[in-house]
This record gives structure tokens, C-alpha cells and sequence, in this order.
């Protein structure tokens, strides 16, 4: 028998990418009519600068939303100007910050590019741990995580409590595949983001891989830690098929059929 008290909750949020045509008020507008919890804001367009972050902070709040993360575009082993990006998320109000593991696929990497990529996040997580942010790695491929057996060994390498792993199936990928990936960095897992794309990375109705987010989201429920489960591109980027993927998403994070 489960026990239901063991649960995680699943909170269906957005990243505001997926409307990067709109302006953060639309975006808050239109998550708030979808019924959403929360939106990662995204540093390409929206949370440019101090006052975009405290705009799309207050809009959020006014709303019921929770700010779900930071979705910056560092790319750990350039030892950037992590203070700037950790000035955006703390006007945001944000609980944590996606960051990008290099800029190369772990198949072409060399030692140094490993080397650097360890040595900066573990410089950015202590300055982050400092104003209680935490940090997660971008699941992507062009990157040291773009697969299970790479994120791990990297997770490893930095080995910091403050650093943790987005997922999200990788393009190409059967269902099987991705389940599998899931499950191998599942203990690292601090939030996904929700996508349904072809082997071509052609966008579809999140719902067109039902079968996989079902399974995706019974392991991550089963696994008893809460989650922000972020739903991120629709087909075409148009709103009313952001609120078409909203509605299955709620769906499946209640655990309905």
C-alpha cells in the first residue's frame, strides 16, 4: 500500500522563454489564466537588469505566482561575473539560478575544460550558498550534462551540497532512453523543465508523449521530494497553445489520467 504521506508535490510552473515575445506583465497574465504556480524568469529578455528583475518579482507576487528560479545564461569556466547574475536573482527573489555546464559536449571536452568548469561552479555555488541561492545545471547538450554518465561525473567532481541538475529528455531520445536518464541523476534532480519536440527537435502538444510524462512524473512524485515541473516551448510559441499545455500539465502533476 503507498503511503500518500510520503508524496511529493509537483508544482506546475513555466520559464518565461517560452513567451519571450511577450512582456513580463503578458507573461504573469498569461501564466496566472493558466492556473500556474510559479515561472522560472529567464535572463535573455526579461530579468535584464535590477529593475526588470524587481518588476518581474512584484508582477509575480501581485499575481499569487512564486518566482521558481533564475534562468541565467552563465557558462560555468569562464569565471564571469557571477555577483551580477546573483544581483538579478536576489532583486528577483529567486531560489535558485539554471546555469550552463561549459560550452562544450563532454565528447570534445579536454581535461582543462573539465578542470575549469569544477573549479568556477564550485566558486559560484560558495557565493551563492552566501545569500541562500542554490544552483542548478542545465540538462543540455553542447554541454558537460549532456548525458546522465557526464552530469554525474561532474556533480561528482564539484561535489558542492548548494549544486544540483535540471532534467529534461534530451532531443532524439525514445521514451525508454529518457526514462533511464531520469532515473540515473534523479538524486541530483532540483527541477525539469517540460517539453514534448521530435527527433528533429519539431515542437508538439506536450500530451503528444503522454505516455512518458505519466511515467515522468509517477518517478518523480514516488521519489518524495517536491518539484517544480516547468513548462518550457510550445508548438509555435503561441499562448493558446501555452494554455493547451498547461492543461495537461496540471494534469499530470495531480497524478490524473
Amino acid at each position: 500500500m503507498i503511503d500518500l504521506t510520503t508524496l511529493a508535490d509537483l508544482t506546475p510552473g513555466i520559464c518565461s522563454v517560452t513567451l519571450r515575445s511577450k512582456g513580463i506583465d503578458e507573461v504573469v497574465r498569461i501564466s496566472s489564466s493558466a492556473g500556474l504556480a510559479g515561472i522560472e524568469w529567464g535572463t535573455d529578455v526579461h530579468v535584464s537588469d535590477v529593475d526588470s528583475a524587481a518588476h518581474a518579482r512584484n508582477a509575480s507576487k501581485a499575481a499569487g505566482l512564486r518566482v521558481l528560479s533564475l534562468g541565467s545564461y552563465y557558462r560555468c569556466g569562464e569565471f564571469g561575473d557571477f555577483g551580477r547574475v546573483l544581483d538579478l536573482a536576489t532583486q528577483l527573489g529567486a531560489p535558485r539560478i539554471r546555469v550552463w555546464a561549459g560550452e562544450l559536449g563532454s565528447a570534445g571536452a579536454s581535461q582543462e575544460h573539465w578542470d575549469a568548469v569544477v573549479k568556477d561552479t564550485r566558486r559560484i555555488a560558495d557565493l551563492a550558498a552566501e545569500r541562500g541561492v542554490a544552483i542548478a545545471f542545465e540538462y543540455h547538450g553542447n554541454t558537460l550534462t549532456d548525458s546522465p554518465t557526464t552530469t554525474l561525473d561532474l556533480l561528482n567532481r564539484v561535489n558542492h551540497a548548494n549544486v544540483g541538475t535540471y532534467w529534461q529528455p534530451a532531443v532524439g531520445l525514445s521514451d525508454q532512453q529518457a526514462l533511464e536518464s531520469l532515473h540515473q541523476v534523479l538524486p541530483h534532480v532540483v527541477g525539469v523543465h517540460c517539453f514534448s519536440w521530435g527527433p528533429e527537435a519539431e515542437r508538439f502538444p506536450l500530451r503528444n508523449r503522454k505516455q512518458l510524462w505519466q511515467t515522468v512524473t509517477d518517478v518523480l512524485r514516488g521519489n518524495g521530494k517536491d518539484m517544480d515541473m516547468m513548462l518550457e516551448f510550445v508548438e509555435d510559441d503561441l499562448p493558446d497553445n501555452v494554455l493547451n499545455d498547461v492543461a495537461f500539465l496540471h494534469t499530470i502533476t495531480l497524478g490524473e489520467d
